[in-house]
Order: C-alpha cells, then sequence, then structure tokens
C-alpha cells in the first residue's frame, strides 16, 4: 500500500470551470524533459484524444520494466471500467493461475465489439477521422500501448508524465474526476489536482505499475487498431461497389430473411420459377408481419401471379391446418376452380360482385382478393362489404394485381385500407410530404387529426417517393424487363432470352411488333361523316341533363320531399360535370370503335331521355339508378346495369338472303315516345332502382331533354343508315383474316361488346368458321378460352372444337392465358397504349412459343391528324364546361402522341411503360445475389463492415454530385437522402438514389469532397427531428380534437358532485393531457364528432365516453416505441465527385 503526503499545499486545481483540465494535462506531457506518459482512466473515448493526439506525437519514450522485462515505451493507457461481460469475469475469479488464451481472446472479442460501436455514436467529422488515424498509428508504431484491468471496477483517474533526467522531480502527476473523454478533459464540471513533489509521484507510479503488471491485465492494442482501421476512420481503401453492395444488403433484409425462412410445398417446387418462388416466399414474408396483415404481388401481366397465390394459399394450409377464401371477378371463378383442384387447395372461390354474408362466413386465416385494382373505389358497397369481411375475420390479405395504382395514389390507399386501418401503425411516414410542408411540426399543425405514420398520413402526399417507400412493405412487383435480365437464359443458337421450365422445354421471350392497318376513307362516306367539324359540333351542343339533376332541382318543392328522397336528392348526381363529360367522352369513344356502336349508344340516349319525358308529362316518378353515380369504368355503352330492357338494339331486320340488313335507327321522336311508355312500365319491375317525383324539379329539366333528344337526331341523321358493305375498316379485318393470317390464331379486342357482337355477325355471315365472342354478358368465359387457347390452359379439344378466331372486350384483359396465338388486333383507336400493352400481355405469357407478337391497330388510311384535333376540341370544351365547378378532369385516356406511335408502326412503342417499376426488396435483392453469385466472397465481407464508411466514385454530371447518406431513423424505417455539394436536396428517392450509386466492382475509390461530412450531417439533421409524438398541437378550432379538448377542459373546472368524483376528476385530467399530445384514433374521433353534431348528446355523455375508450386503450394512438432517445443510425454514404474525364 502507498500512503501519500502532500508535501505541497499549492497543488494547482483543474475544474473546467475557471481551469480546463486540458491544458493542464497537455502541461504536463509538454514539460521540458518528458520522455514518456501514463494514463489511469475508467473511460477511453477514442474521438477524445484529439487533444493530446499531437503532445504524444512529440514524446521521445523510454525503457520501462515490466514484470522483469525492459520494453521501450511512450505512453501507457491502463483503463478500468470498459469490462467485458460480467459472466466472463465471473469465470476468472478465484483462480490461481494466469489468464487462459480462450478468456484473453473472449475478452478482447467483447471490448473491441464495445470500442466499436463507441465509434458508430454521433456523427462523423473531417477532424475526428484524422485523430483516430493518427491513434491507431501510434500503435501500430508502438507509441501507444492499451490494457484492459479486470481485477475489479477501476474508477481512478491518474496521469504520469515521466522526465528522467530530472533529478529533483523526475515524475508529474495529475490525479481527479476526468476520464480520458472529450467532456471529462473539456466540459463537465470536475476535480483533478497536479501533484509536484517527488514522493507522492513516486508512489503514484508505484500503483500504476502495480495494475500494469497484474495477472488480470489485458493488452487491447491490436484490437483498438483493428476496431479504427475496420471503421469508417480508417484509411484501408473502401471501394464504392461496396458501399453500394452494403446498401442493397440492408435494403433487402426482408426479402433475404423470406427467402431463407420459408420453405415451398413440395407440390410447387418443380413447377415454379425461381422468380415466382422468390415471390412466394417475400410475399409470405409481408404476410407474416404482425403490424401489416397484408401483402401485394403486382407482377406485370403474364408472370404467374396466380399459380404464386396458390403457393402462398398452400404454405397458409399447411402451416395453420386452415382455409383460403378467394374473391375473384365473376369471369374468373372458373379459372380458380381449376387451380384449386390441380393443387387441392382447401379453398372457397366467390364472385368480387356477389354481396358476402360477412356474419356467417367460415373463419379464413388468409383471403385472396384477385384483380383488387377493381375495389379502387372505396365509397362502394362492394368494398366496404369486402372490407368489413377482412376486419371482421382478422385474417391475411393477399391482394393480386398487374395495375396497382391507375391515375392516382388513392387507388393503392383503397386496396391497402381493405386490410388496414386509417389509423395503424405503419411504422413509417410520408417523409417527403412532411418535408414539403416544413416538417413534422407543420404536418401537425396541418394534419392535427391524423397519426402522422398511418396510412392516412400517406393519402395526404402527393409525393411518389413516399408511396415507393410505403409499397416497399407489402409489395412484390418484377417486370418482363426485370425477368429477362436477372432470370432468363441465353438461347446461343439464336441469342434469344429464355425460361426453362423443369423438363427442360423453354419460353421465348417474344419481341411485340406494332403494326398498323390503314383503311380507306372517301370525302362523304361514312366515316367521314362520323369524323367530321359538324357532328363534333353536335357533341358539344348536348347538356345532358340527365347527368346532372341537381341542377334542376326546386329546393322549395323538395322541401316536401320525405327523409328516404331527400338522401336520394343528397346524394344526386354528385359527380356533376364530371358525369357529363365522360358520357360526351364516351361519344367519341364509341365512334373510335364503330359506327355501328355509335348509332346504338344515340339511340339508347333518345330513348332514355324520351322515358324521362314520359314520367314528366304523366306527373310520374323519374327512374334515378346507377347511372347518377360515376363507375371506375364508367361508359355509356349497352343497357350494363339492367335498368333497360333492350331487346332489338343488336340485330337489324333480315334482307330476302337471311342477312342481317344495314342499321337503320329511327329519327322521329314518336317511335322513341311510344316505347317509353313500354319501357318504363318495365322500370318499375327493377328492383335496382331508386325512384323520385318528377315535381321536385323545374321546367327547364324537360326543355333540355328535348332539345338534346333533337340534336341527337340531327346526329343520326348526319351519319345516316350504317351499311356493313361499305364499313372499309370491317372489309380490311375480313382480309386480314382470311388472306394474310388463315389458319392462325387471332385475338381481336374492343372495347365494346355492341362492336364485338357486330364483328361476330358479320364475319359469321361470310361463312368465316371458327369464331367465338367473349363479352361481359358471356355465361363461361373460361371455357371460350380454353377452346380457343387449349394447350395454354393443359386442355386436349380436337381441331374441330376449337376457336381460330376470338372477338373480345377487356373481359379478357384479366386473367387468362391466350398464348396459343401470337396476333393481336385493336379494334379501337389505340390512344392508350397502356390497354394496348395489357392486351398483349394476354398472348406474350409464360409458355408463347412465338419468336414475335403481332400487334394489330386500324388508322384511316390519310392519317390521324384530323382525327386528334377533333378530340382536342371537344376535350378542350368539355374541360372548360368542368372548370366551372373547379375541376381539372382529365376525360380521355392516352394521349396523341400513342396514336402516332402506333399509326407509324414505331418500334418499342409496346414495352411495358413501367418496366423500372420494380418493387425495391426484390430490385435490391436481385442486385445482392447477382454480386454474390458472381463473387461468394462477397457474402462475408459486406455484412461484417463497420457501419459509418464512406467512399466517393466520379461522376460527369455536374449537376448531380454530392453526397447520398444511407441511415436508418430511430424507429428503423430506411433513409436515403442525397444532397448536391451546393447542400442542396437532390432527392429522397431510393429508387434514383440506388441507380445513382450503382458501379462495377471495379470503380476506384477516389479522394472525398472536403464537405463529405457536412452533407452527411445535413442528411441526418434533416431525419434527426422524427419524434414518437409531436404534443402541444389540437389544429384549427374547426377540428375534432380542438373541440372536445374545450368541452372536457370546461367541465374539468366544474364543482366535485355525487356524479364527478375526484378519481374521475383526474381521469379526465390524464384523457385531456392524452387528446392534447396524441392524435385521436380514427373510430373515437369519428364516434366524438357525431355526438358532438348531436343535439341530444349532453356533456356528461361526452366524458363518460372518453373516459370508457380511455379505459379501453382506443381513445388515442400512443406510440409505446420508447424511441425518442435514440440517434438515426448511419449505415454507410458515397460521395458522387465531378470529374471530367
Amino acid at each position: 500500500m502507498y500512503l501519500l503526503k502532500y508535501s505541497n499545499p499549492m497543488a494547482r486545481i483543474y475544474d473546467n470551470l475557471e481551469t480546463r483540465f486540458t491544458e493542464g494535462l497537455q502541461g504536463i506531457i509538454t514539460n521540458v524533459g518528458v520522455k514518456r506518459v501514463d494514463f489511469c482512466v475508467g473511460y477511453f473515448n477514442l474521438r477524445g484524444w484529439d487533444l493530446i493526439v499531437n503532445e504524444v506525437d512529440q514524446l521521445s519514450g523510454d525503457y520501462v520494466y515490466e514484470q522483469n522485462d525492459r520494453k521501450f515505451r511512450t505512453c501507457r493507457l491502463l483503463i478500468g471500467m470498459h469490462r467485458p461481460d460480467e459472466d466472463l469475469i465471473r469465470s476468472l475469479y478465484g483462480k490461481k493461475i494466469l489468464p487462459d488464451a480462450d478468456y484473453v481472446a473472449k475478452c478482447k472479442t467483447a471490448i473491441a465489439r464495445d470500442f466499436k460501436k463507441q465509434l458508430l455514436i454521433g456523427l462523423p467529422q473531417k477532424k475526428d477521422e484524422w485523430t483516430l488515424r493518427r491513434l491507431s498509428a501510434q500503435m501500430k508504431e508502438d507509441k501507444v500501448c492499451v490494457k484492459l484491468y479486470l481485477r475489479e471496477p477501476l474508477h481512478a483517474k491518474l496521469y504520469l508524465a515521466y522526465r528522467p533526467d530530472d533529478n529533483f522531480n523526475p515524475i508529474q502527476a495529475i490525479m481527479g474526476s476526468s476520464n480520458l473523454t472529450y467532456s471529462g478533459l473539456t466540459r463537465q464540471g470536475e476535480l483533478n489536482a497536479e501533484f509536484g513533489d517527488s514522493d507522492s509521484a513516486q508512489k503514484l507510479a508505484g500503483w500504476f505499475d502495480d495494475r500494469w503488471n497484474d495477472r488480470f491485465c489485458i493488452d487491447i492494442t491490436q484490437e483498438l487498431i483493428d476496431a479504427i482501421d475496420n471503421s469508417w476512420a480508417g484509411e484501408n481503401d473502401i471501394p464504392p461497389y461496396y458501399i453500394y453492395l452494403k446498401t442493397v444488403y440492408h435494403l433487402s433484409q426482408e426479402a433475404r430473411s423470406g427467402i431463407k425462412e420459408f420453405a415451398l410445398p413440395p407440390e410447387f417446387r418443380n413447377t415454379l420459377f425461381d422468380f415466382q418462388q422468390n415471390a412466394v416466399k417475400i410475399a409470405a414474408k409481408h404476410l407474416n408481419n404482425d403490424k401489416r396483415n397484408g401483402a401485394m404481388i403486382g407482377d406485370v401481366v403474364g408472370l404467374g401471379k396466380t399459380i404464386t397465390a396458390c403457393a402462398i394459399a398452400k404454405i397458409y394450409e399447411m402451416t395453420f391446418a386452415s382455409s383460403t377464401l378467394i374473391i375473384c371477378p365473376a369471369n374468373l371463378q372458373d379459372m380458380w376452380d381449376k387451380y384449386k383442384q390441380k393443387y387441392d387447395l382447401k379453398a372457397d372461390i366467390i364472385s368480387m360482385q356477389k354481396p358476402i354474408d360477412v356474419e356467417n362466413t367460415w373463419n379464413y386465416r388468409l383471403i385472396i382478393v384477385d384483380e383488387s385494382h377493381n375495389l379502387r373505389n372505396s365509397s362502394g358497397k362492394r368494398y366496404h362489404n369486402i372490407q368489413d369481411l377482412i376486419h371482421k375475420l382478422d385474417c391475411k390479405t393477399l391482394l393480386l394485381t398487374a395495375t396497382p395504382y391507375n391515375k392516382d395514389f388513392s387507388d393503392l390507399a383503397s386496396q391497402l385500407k381493405l386490410f388496414l386501418s386509417e389509423d395503424q401503425d405503419l411504422g413509417i411516414r410520408p417523409e417527403a410530404y412532411i418535408q414539403s410542408l416544413g416538417g413534422e411540426r407543420e404536418f401537425q399543425r396541418k394534419h392535427s387529426d391524423i397519426y402522422i405514420r398511418s396510412i392516412k398520413a400517406f393519402e395526404q402526399s402527393d409525393k411518389a417517393d413516399d408511396w415507393s417507400e410505403l409499397m416497399k412493405l407489402f409489395l412484390v412487383r418484377r417486370t418482363r424487363t426485370f425477368i429477362k435480365e436477372n432470370f432468363a437464359k441465353t438461347d446461343a443458337e439464336n441469342g434469344r432470352k429464355y425460361l426453362q421450365f423443369p423438363d427442360g422445354s423453354k419460353s421465348y421471350f417474344p419481341e411485340r411488333i406494332p403494326k398498323a392497318i390503314k383503311f380507306k376513307t372517301v370525302d362523304g362516306d361514312q366515316y367521314s361523316r362520323l369524323y367530321s367539324d359538324e357532328m363534333v359540333a353536335l357533341m358539344e351542343e348536348l347538356q345532358l341533363p340527365r347527368y346532372g339533376l341537381i341542377k334542376y332541382l326546386s329546393e322549395t318543392k323538395a322541401e316536401e320531399a320525405s327523409p328516404m328522397e331527400k338522401r336520394l336528392i343528397e346524394n344526386l348526381s354528385k359527380a356533376g360535370q364530371r358525369m357529363m363529360g365522360f358520357c360526351k367522352s364516351t361519344f367519341f369513344k364509341r365512334m373510335d370503335s364503330s359506327g355501328f356502336a355509335f348509332l346504338l349508344t344515340l339511340k339508347r340516349h333518345i330513348l332514355r331521355n324520351a322515358i324521362f319525358l314520359y314520367a314528366i308529362d304523366n306527373k310520374l316518378r323519374l327512374p334515378i339508378g346507377d347511372e347518377n353515380t360515376l363507375p371506375d369504368d364508367f361508359m355509356e355503352d349497352e343497357d350494363t346495369n339492367g335498368m333497360f330492357g333492350f331487346d332489338d338494339d343488336n340485330l337489324g331486320e333480315e334482307d330476302g338472303n337471311g342477312k342481317e340488313a344495314d342499321l337503320i335507327i329511327p329519327t322521329d321522336m314518336a317511335y322513341y315516345e311510344q316505347k317509353a311508355k313500354t319501357h318504363y312500365e318495365l322500370l318499375m319491375q327493377k328492383n335496382n332502382v331508386s325512384w323520385l317525383e318528377s315535381k321536385y324539379f323545374k321546367r327547364t329539366l324537360k326543355q333540355h331533354l328535348n332539345k338534346d333528344c333533337q340534336t341527337i337526331i340531327q346526329m343520326i341523321q348526319l351519319c345516316g343508315q350504317w351499311k356493313a358493305t361499305e364499313d372499309q375498316k370491317l372489309n380490311e379485318f375480313q382480309k386480314l383474316i382470311t388472306q394474310t393470317y388463315p389458319q392462325e390464331k387471332i385475338v381481336l379486342f374492343t372495347q365494346y361488346s355492341d362492336t364485338a357482337k357486330y364483328l361476330c355477325r358479320q364475319l359469321r355471315q361470310q361463312g368465316i368458321e371458327h369464331i367465338d365472342i367473349a363479352t361481359g354478358g358471356s355465361q363461361n368465359t373460361t371455357s371460350i378460352v380454353e377452346h380457343f387457347s387449349p394447350i395454354s390452359n393443359e386442355r386436349n379439344y380436337p381441331e374441330e372444337e376449337q376457336s381460330r378466331i376470338l372477338i373480345a372486350t377487356d373481359v379478357l384483359s384479366e386473367g387468362q392465358n391466350l398464348q396459343d396465338a401470337h396476333i393481336i388486333i385493336n379494334y379501337d383507336l389505340p390512344w392508350a397504349i397502356i390497354r394496348l400493352i395489357q392486351r398483349a400481355g394476354r398472348v406474350d405469357r409464360i409458355g408463347q412459343q412465338s419468336d414475335h407478337i403481332d400487334c394489330y391497330s386500324f388508322f384511316p388510311a390519310d392519317g390521324v391528324e384530323k382525327v386528334i384535333n377533333l378530340r382536342k376540341r371537344l376535350n378542350a370544351r368539355i374541360n372548360e364546361a368542368a372548370n366551372v365547378v373547379g375541376s381539372d378532369e382529365v376525360f380521355f385516356e392516352g394521349n396523341e402522341q400513342n396514336l402516332r406511335d402506333m399509326y407509324n408502326e414505331k418500334s418499342g412503342s409496346l414495352d411495358d411503360v413501367d418496366d423500372n417499376d420494380v418493387d425495391l426488396a426484390s430490385q435490391a435483392y436481385q442486385i445482392w445475389k447477382n454480386a454474390t453469385d458472381a463473387n461468394p466472397e462477397l457474402k462475408r465481407i459486406i455484412p461484417h463492415l463497420s457501419n459509418m464508411i464512406n467512399a466517393t466514385k466520379l461522376t460527369t454530371d455536374r449537376l448531380n454530385d454530392g453526397v447520398i447518406t444511407y441511415a436508418q431513423t430511430r424507429s428503423g424505417f430506411d433513409v436515403l437522402a442525397w444532397y448536391n455539394s451546393k447542400g442542396e436536396m437532390v432527392s429522397q428517392s431510393q429508387k434514383r438514389i440506388l441507380q445513382a450509386m450503382e458501379c462495377s466492382a471495379d470503380e476506384p475509390n477516389a479522394e472525398p469532397a472536403e464537405q463529405h461530412y457536412d452533407l452527411v450531417k445535413k442528411a441526418i439533421e434533416n431525419i434527426g427531428d422524427e419524434s414518437s409524438n409531436v404534443g402541444g398541437i389540437l389544429g384549427s378550432r374547426f377540428s375534432t380534437r380542438y373541440k372536445i379538448v374545450q368541452i372536457l377542459e370546461k367541465y374539468y373546472d366544474k364543482p366535485l358532485d355525487l356524479f364527478f368524483s375526484e378519481e374521475n376528476k383526474l381521469e379526465l385530467k390524464y384523457a385531456i393531457n392524452d387528446i392534447y399530445n396524441y392524435p385521436l384514433t380514427e373510430n373515437t374521433k369519428f364516434n366524438l364528432g357525431r355526438m358532438m353534431r348531436q343535439r341530444n348528446i349532453s356533456n356528461d355523455d361526452l366524458v363518460e365516453y372518453v373516459l370508457d375508450m380511455r379505459k379501453n386503450n382506443q381513445l388515442c394512438i400512443i406510440d409505446e416505441d420508447n424511441s425518442s432517445n435514440k440517434e438515426p443510425k448511419i449505415i454507410c454514404s458515397m460521395g458522387l465527385k465531378f470529374s471530367e474525364e
């Protein structure tokens, strides 16, 4: 034991308040004659070495005896409080021998891990990088030696400086409370005293030597060197390729886990291609996440979504001994039944159009919704029926669709909300939208009633980046190009890409070739009369009052309406101008299809107007049916909702030879007036029609109905009778199937069943055999498809029972295999390229044997510019009318450039337009797999790379330089942020950033930009404000939160009574505090809003409801994730440095 005599009563004090300890420590190190130093500390922060790194460099070093060995030392550092696991230390207690090699190795591993973690705390800085590299160099040069003291926790802080040539005072000592950390040396209040007398210093030096030489002391110098050198601060050259792969390794974590965790059922192992097997496992992983409860397979048309879903159903069936419910369009029920039989699935199959008895439905574990894009409209009865079923069963939901969204991100939200509640915590936030508002607080200010990590929060965002990040949690989507690049083989003989079946057969990827059929037109013929300025001018005159009945409502008379009628009035023609716009645009689309279909539409429109006029003249009720809503696929086609019992629309009178005569549409209003009474009486017998008294409407309704009838009659007269023999478009089609392709199978698509039926009848009359037709009215489309394409549907029909020509509407654009054919004909003008691509996907599917798909479209031979100009003119007038009510509706799909491209047979026009739209997890996983297949050693290297590492690659794009930072938020959400050299945000889109990071294995690591770490800091600060909640924002005074807090606070101030006890008051205080700090649940918010609008609800009722909801944990969304003290984690960063070379 060493007894210290403090002979110098004037010991110098360092407290970081009046005198910095740094000054004292640097002072004794740099004193004249000092050759070496010894430090004993409780804790050591590697970055804190910055304050003495230069001073240590200046020391010359000296010899010292350690356990009778003479060693040259410059700086010895003993650490007493950094300790491995207590169980490891306890295993050594009581032993009389030195620690064995195994024990030492375990201790070193544990301590090295702790110091590696230490290096990942805080932000990387240039200064710290330099300091750590110098420290590593000093340890390598034996200037610094570090040991760990393990006998017992050692919290001493002792700093010794040796100057052996000073005979009077050879050792200077400082002892006190400061650790060798940045805060201990400079910031926090400490007490350290310097001892200058020789006796005391000698005793302190002896005390240090005893512990340095203790058998429980372990040298960790090499471990610290390794920790620094393998960290972001190391001098080892990190290739940019490693940063790229480290990024995709983390982004593909869920995909990799799913592929490892799930095994395919035996019957699918030799049936599915690798890319299909991946989809099964990744989707199963998504489904298995209890926070999500659903997944979506969105592979493009023709990649086998149905069989993939069957494999997932089989996994659930085998794992949980449960059944699956398959909800699909009616025309796909037979197809699903085939798959059910083939794979022996325990499944029930029901039509999407059929109402489901929610209360009495079997308890399914999995529900598959096929063609889920049909449920984009979240306000429909069909949607709510299926949603109620899913929520009641609390089951897993798998959505299948090749078109996850059509025009708007709300399409995606609607589908996800089939299984997500509006306030469910998704774990991620719409970051791009939040930043566009100015941060989280601004989001809460604008959307105070919306939980920031919910699907409802995402619904507020119009940022593609946000939706891409959201869909990473649910979507598995691959495109044809993605499959070709990553899963296909190349035929050595012809260079073509193909997939190989287990039996060795090959499925090639054919080329889609656009071809134009140009039919002649002559001035004055029936086509030129259709596409005339006069015809479009008449269209523009139409007022279409049936689609805007609300404009004609007499408010004074409507006050007499019954409650049921008032509800009907309230919902009446909400679409208003939009409905009128869609109706006019449909006239034009029908004209694009065929004159026959166009004339039938005009006839129906007059008759429907006549029915209204009959009711008004006879003071009868007006029929209000589904036509007064706006369905997703709105078209003024034949009588799709059964409101009108037309029985003579599609058949003309026969001529003397038994053939259908030319179509002549009556132009005498008396004809329609005579029909109106009969049809009105038929309507009275239907149960899908609502009724309103005609007296509720103004006289102008009748006037405008009459005027429209006269205008439509003028349109019919302008067109004249439709002569099939002079239908040049029909004649060209006939030549194509009898002369160009007399033997091949051909599929013709048209948007309208009137056109399909017209073509089928005309061809049959010409003696053409083996023709079939499939429309929405067909009883068994699966049987029709199997007889047309038996091979691809695994059927064996003799040739005489097969059809060669199939005329179909888009009822066959979903879920059917037609790849026995390779010729597609689009009869209508191809304005929307996406529709043609989807149709081509019916034959461009796995199993297609042809090396090309011929995709024909019809055009007037003299070009398309006149048609384009007419559509532009009509569209402008429609939008002009719609803008009156503030709408910017697009009434025509597609654009004129599509038309020009197809007319000119532009190569590549029919390639998938969304070939880059691969889900992020699949894309990242495939990058990882391709890299590790090429170099298996990467599987060992990349996962062990430290976080925070960086590299820089050169770019020739001056505008897109800067730094890409990959980090994870406190809640574990992946964030990729790209800032240019000016500090401006370039992108947060993970897909775009992955493309920018892409590089090859031999990409050299360039010198980083001076501001590299500054840009990393900017990215982290931008995401660092994420918090679990932002309290104190109630929103506007009209919000439910604001109103209920006002009511509750007033109630809280009332005197106590028999029904409002002290306990009730305390509970109310807690409830007010919760509402003030957290969002209300959607259900509670809805119910409180409704209760506050009701006059018979008292404040007592409101308080009771609030307290009940709080007791049941249903009042507010309180984030239980205790992540408020966590910091964002920096995974890696990549610099993009401009170079002109």
